[in-house]
């Protein structure tokens, strides 16, 4: 055995075990985005003054180890909040693959009486669904169910509420099955089969879960389209006669729905983490340092951060406006070439060609499920009332960006309407409201797109960049 040191904690590993399970199992959840490939190099320590990765060092003497510090994710919740508070409350809590959002509601003025947001700690696990499925493959879904539970228990403590009756829970169909210890290994190969995809209510002791007596999980509509996208549902207005709109959530995975006060089609596309920089090289999430806004002025490159910090790397937001910009000044051409084969946003921060390999193969997806939808239902772009655009960044969007580099159809950019965190306000608004999901559950058909030959040939063509 082999003695690591962390400041005042002293942790003890087998000769050759890697470090980041040592670290996993004391519960110090350092991110692998790569699922411990040793490619995303984000998990960068210091071991005897040394930078190594965690997930690819192996232990075979006495170490020092310092972590690096581990920041919080920002998020924009939106939504009203509530102007007294009561004790007639319950609980809304949006398990998103990289965020976790708790939100204590008041069930008399049907508003949010305060919310705190986290990192989900499953990201030292993988950055997306995938990953965790495939570790859960291996290694059982336990060790993610645990991290889970600690890190929600931790959140319900920094309320300061009583025990309420109810916590209503959406997320993705893979992170319910996380939280509720359910095998979602099956959802990893075809046929993509859920343990279940229908509400579940669970006494909250039998998970595990502090302050709580009840817990109520919103269903979900297929393997790749969850309780998420439900509760966004829930939260919009149906679009007029005759009329559609489009959900698009920006996500770690990215899911578009077209729906009419009829029907819903809905379909995940295949974008990566992308948009919450996992895949990136200097990508990260919304946390301190993050660029979140990026302009070229004079040449001279300009950025916002979130916190107001130095820079330290590129959030989902920022990496739309550095690639939007580089392509007006023509840094960038139509195919996504850079002359230099990276170029420097700010003070040690670069933006590489891989990079931008990464954005477009993440755009076109997100395009070409848009228009393969619209095609499926012969909608032309004019019949589209609106399109609501969800997601952890969407608060900092630039739309006009957003088209420009081709996220988004040039004929909807006047439509767009941002809802911040839909999955959290529709899950309040559920649970404030009693409605009836099952209703938009049985109107809603998953189509999916890997296996529609219109879509792939517009997958290849939306690659390239509109034209400058």
């Amino acid at each position: 055995m082999h003695k690591i040191t962390l400041g005042n904690q002293i942790l003890h590993a087998s000769d050759g075990e890697k470090l980041s399970e040592v670290l996993l199992r004391a519960g110090l959840f350092v991110a692998h985005p790569c699922a411990g490939r040793g490619v995303c190099k984000k998990c960068t320590v210091l071991v005897n003054g040394k930078q190594e990765l965690s997930c690819q060092y192996r232990v075979h003497e006495n170490i020092t180890v310092i972590l690096s510090e581990q920041a919080n994710i920002e998020s924009v919740t939106g939504g009203a909040f509530a102007e007294k508070q009561t004790d007639n409350i319950c609980l809304a809590l949006d398990i998103g693959t990289t965020t976790l959002a708790l939100a204590v509601v008041s069930l008399d003025e049907h508003k949010i009486q305060q919310v705190i947001t986290r990192t989900n700690p499953q990201t030292a696990f993988g950055a997306d669904v995938i990953s965790r499925i495939a570790y859960c493959c291996d290694n059982g879904v336990q060790p993610l169910f645990d991290v889970l539970i600690k890190e929600i228990n931790r959140m319900i403590a920094q309320l300061h509420v009583p025990t309420v009756n109810r916590m209503y829970v959406a997320g993705n169909t893979t992170m319910l099955h996380l939280f509720l210890n359910t095998d979602c290994t099956a959802m990893g190969v075809h046929p993509y089969t859920p343990t279940f995809l229908a509400s579940q209510c669970v006494k909250a002791e039998k998970l595990g879960i502090n302050g709580v007596a009840e817990i109520i999980t919103l269903p979900n509509i297929s393997a790749f389209v969850g309780a998420d996208l439900v509760a966004g549902l829930n939260l919009v207005a149906e679009p007029a006669d005759g009329k559609y709109s489009l959900l698009v959530d920006l996500g770690t995975n990215a899911e578009v729905i077209l729906f009419s006060n009829t029907s819903i089609l809905c379909t995940a596309a295949a974008a990566g983490p992308c948009f919450e920089g996992a895949n990136i090289s200097q990508g990260m999430p919304a946390t301190a340092g993050a660029i979140t806004a990026f302009s070229l002025d004079n040449g001279i490159p300009k950025t916002q951060t979130v916190g107001n910090a130095p820079a330290k790397g590129i959030c989902g937001t920022g990496l739309i406006d550095i690639i939007a910009e580089l392509l007006k000044h023509e840094i960038i051409d139509e195919s996504g070439y850079m002359e230099d084969d990276c170029f420097e946003v700010a003070p040690d921060v670069f933006l590489e060609q891989a990079d931008v390999r990464q954005f477009q193969l993440a755009k076109s997806a997100v395009f070409s499920a848009v228009t393969a939808l619209l095609k499926q239902k012969n909608i032309r772009p004019s019949d589209v009332e609106t399109l609501y655009i969800s997601g952890g960044f969407s608060a900092k969007i630039n739309i006009e960006n957003a088209v420009f580099c081709g996220l988004l159809p040039a004929e909807l950019k006047d439509k767009c309407a941002v809802l911040h965190n839909s999955s959290l306000l529709g899950t309040v608004h559920y649970a404030c409201e009693q409605n009836d999901l099952d209703e938009i559950v049985n109107k809603s058909i998953y189509t999916d797109l890997a296996t529609d030959p219109v879509f792939s040939q517009m997958f290849i063509e939306n690659m390239i960049f509109p034209e400058v």
